[in-house]
């Protein structure tokens, strides 16, 4: 029986190329992202063979971003998104302007029509959320000063592209310049009534009524319908909003997870959610690539390069002057610049609305393709650059970041713990209620304050990493306890742990038999299995019972 597997074909070439694509720039010791780009165009209609739906392929990408931005959401409270309001709101406005100022000129240098260069200028403004988010979390910086910065600076991109999209049919559809007048009037009345109203019931209800919702599937029991709910709220309000109140899906999907990230299931939320997040994450960045066509590099290649300078020379300057203007320091403006030194989804949607609309050549479009790709394909350089740059200016500078935070009796390193969850606040309260040192790395704010509570010393950190173990004295640390599910991570940490100490002893969880092997086979000198310890209990309960 035949069958329409365009949305299966989509899927399976995209994330079957990507995963072949990605483990080769792995191999190369570059970023996957380039991995994945180019997967998209090796899918993509340009290019011979299998051409995946390029549509799908986009809807698809939208998930990744609604999710992502879920995820942040969760992480960011209103209080943080208010902190940075004096910096993130004229900065990420002038930046705008000076950006859609150079890409003006640089269409009127091409003969275009003063509309035509302005709403290139414009696409070339804003940054894409999905490699904004992906660089900062790959470098733990969503929750550091630099990142609340770059967060808010990046909403307030969002909120001045859904204006542009709702103004601009007002301004170049079929009508006389009174028409214009008023239609972009009443167009601009219509959008601040739907944003300000937007904010008005995510604030005053779903505030109230989300997070009732999941305590009360989180006390029912059930993973499956907890997963479920999670899923429904992030893309439900993210849906919601763009059709009822005309703002982002990013937008809308970044304040539902910024109420839910005031409750005590965050966390749990956010683990949820991650799997998803990254798959359709490397979904959109294969959407990328099928939208660019090389040819575009060799028929233009001035205008591509004055394009790719427009992104990811003049942006940054701009950024990195306004921050400095306003008072931070310059490690902070450069992780600014850096971040916004690319384009990505807003700016493919403004292209084909200023096309469709006959404003923008399609000359204008293609250059912004180009420039997208280059610019994705150029932004983990670039951040690598000035992370170290960072480091090299000032090794020790992350406020809220890794660094550690000791309580008010600190505790010796002779025991490090790595997790601070379920188990680990178990294992915690224990070592810590005996007048035990203790060590506790975790990565998320609300389980480190309580791990500081209890009286260990804390590392807020990704133990994954080797900077964070040495900085919790691991070198001189008699045992380590990694209370973490995730085997792999597990099994990473296991393994540099023994290269940093090899007399350490080192207990680990595990999930099966298979993680058992893994982590026995890194180092672990010893495993413990949930299932296991359960089963070994209830025996010797009811060997007592029978004797």
């Amino acid at each position: 029986m035949p069958h329409d597997t365009t949305l299966i074909g989509t899927i399976v070439a995209g994330l079957g190329v990507a995963f072949l694509m990605g483990a080769l720039a792995h191999r190369l010791k570059i970023s996957p992202i380039a991995g994945y780009l180019l997967a998209g165009i090796l899918v993509g209609p340009f290019t011979p063979g299998f051409v995946a739906d390029t549509g799908l392929a986009m809807q698809l990408a939208e998930i990744g971003v609604i999710l992502l931005m879920f995820g942040v959401g969760l992480h960011f409270s209103f209080k943080d998104l208010l902190s940075v309001r004096k910096i993130a709101v004229p900065g990420a406005t002038l930046q705008i302007a000076v950006a859609t100022a150079l890409g003006t000129m640089l269409g009127l240098w091409l003969g275009w029509s003063i509309a035509g260069s302005a709403v290139f200028g414009l696409a070339l403004s804003v940054a894409s959320t999905v490699v904004l988010l992906r660089a900062l979390q790959a470098r733990d910086m969503v929750e550091t000063e630099k990142g609340r910065i770059a967060v808010g600076w990046l909403i307030v991109e969002d909120l001045v592209m859904v204006l542009a999209l709702v103004l601009l049919p007002a301004m170049f559809g079929d009508r006389g310049d009174e028409g214009v007048s008023a239609g972009l009037l009443q167009s601009a009345g219509i959008v601040l009534v739907k944003v300000v109203g937007f904010a008005a019931f995510m604030f005053l209800i779903a505030r109230r009524v989300l997070p009732w919702v999941l305590h009360w599937v989180a006390h029912s029991g059930s993973r499956e319908l907890f997963r479920l709910a999670v899923l429904a709220i992030a893309l439900g309000v993210a849906f919601g909003a763009a059709v009822m109140f005309d703002v982002s899906f990013a937008l809308g999907a970044f304040f539902a997870g910024m109420i839910l990230g005031e409750t005590q299931l965050s966390r749990r939320a956010a683990e949820e959610t991650l799997p998803l997040r990254d798959a359709f994450a490397v979904l959109f960045f294969v959407s990328v690539g099928m939208l660019f066509d090389p040819k575009v590099i060799v028929e233009q290649p001035l205008p591509v390069i004055a394009t790719v300078a427009i992104i990811v020379i003049g942006k940054s300057v701009a950024a990195y002057a306004l921050v400095r203007a306003f008072g931070h320091k310059s490690q902070t403006a450069l992780t600014i610049s850096v971040s916004l030194a690319q384009i990505g989804e807003f700016s493919f949607i403004l292209a084909g609305l200023g096309v469709g609309l006959g404003v923008l050549p399609e000359t204008g479009r293609d250059l912004i393709l180009a420039g997208s790709m280059l610019s994705i394909l150029f932004n983990p350089i670039l951040f690598t650059l000035a992370v170290k740059r960072i480091r090299a200016d000032e090794p020790i500078e992350e406020p809220s970041g890794d660094i550690v935070e000791e309580a008010p009796e600190p505790c010796n390193a002779g025991v490090v713990l790595i997790g601070y969850g379920r188990v680990g606040s178990h294992i915690g309260s224990m070592i810590c209620g005996r007048g035990e040192g203790l060590t506790v790395i975790e990565d998320q704010n609300d389980m480190a304050a309580a791990a500081r509570e209890a009286g260990a010393t804390v590392i807020v950190g990704d133990a994954t990493k080797e900077s964070i173990l040495r900085q919790a004295g691991l070198d001189e640390a008699s045992t380590l306890l990694i209370a973490i599910p995730e085997g792999v991570e597990a099994g990473a940490i296991v393994r540099r742990a023994r290269a940093i100490n090899p007399k350490l002893v080192i207990v680990a969880r595990a999930h099966s038999d298979e993680e058992v092997s893994d982590l026995v086979r890194r180092g672990a000198d010893h495993v413990v299995m949930a299932e296991r310890e359960t089963a070994s209990r209830m025996a010797e309960r009811a060997m007592l019972t029978l004797a």
